[in-house]
């Protein structure tokens, strides 16, 4: 058994717990990790921060979609800001690649309050891309997870 879902949400800060919290329901009532839920939800909380700060007029909404399916859960953000300038489709398999253009670790102090939600994205997940839409402006960042299951899961148990 697999589960999708996918929002489409205002560019506003009050969007980014909504998707966390449906994020957190689907996966705590499928039995996934309480672990793995966490990453995933910071990871989430990031990606859409970045979307509304960075993706586009005030107008404009953004997209977040989530699919859990076997033991993996991929997050897809999408927004329709500027994108990614001058950076080549970065995923963390392509280590060699140029970055996106945030800044390296080293030049995001800790007390810095921006520059780290990408490096934290990285961190949380198993696999990351970032690319720039294609034929369209914005952005979208995707990643993966493998997931752990508690015993007697409720998605495990559909399958």
């Amino acid at each position: 058994m697999s589960i999708w879902w996918t929002l489409h949400l205002r560019r506003e800060p009050a969007s980014v717990p909504l998707a966390r919290r449906l994020l957190l329901g689907a996966m705590e009532t499928a039995g996934v990790d309480p672990d793995i839920c966490y990453d995933l939800s910071v990871a989430l909380s990031e990606a859409c921060a970045n979307a509304v700060e960075h993706g586009g007029d005030a107008t404009d909404d953004y997209r977040v979609t989530a699919y859990i399916d076997g033991d993996t859960c991929r997050i897809e953000v999408t927004d329709s800001g500027p994108g990614f300038h001058g950076a080549p489709p970065h995923t963390t398999a392509d280590r060699a690649l140029p970055q996106v253009t945030v800044p390296a670790p080293a030049q995001a102090p800790g007390y810095a309050e921006d520059g780290r939600g990408l490096f934290l994205i990285e961190a949380l997940t198993d696999h990351v891309q970032y690319r720039n839409r294609t034929g369209r402006r914005g952005a979208v960042v995707s990643f993966d997870k493998i997931l752990k299951w508690r015993e007697g899961a409720p998605l495990l148990m559909a399958s």
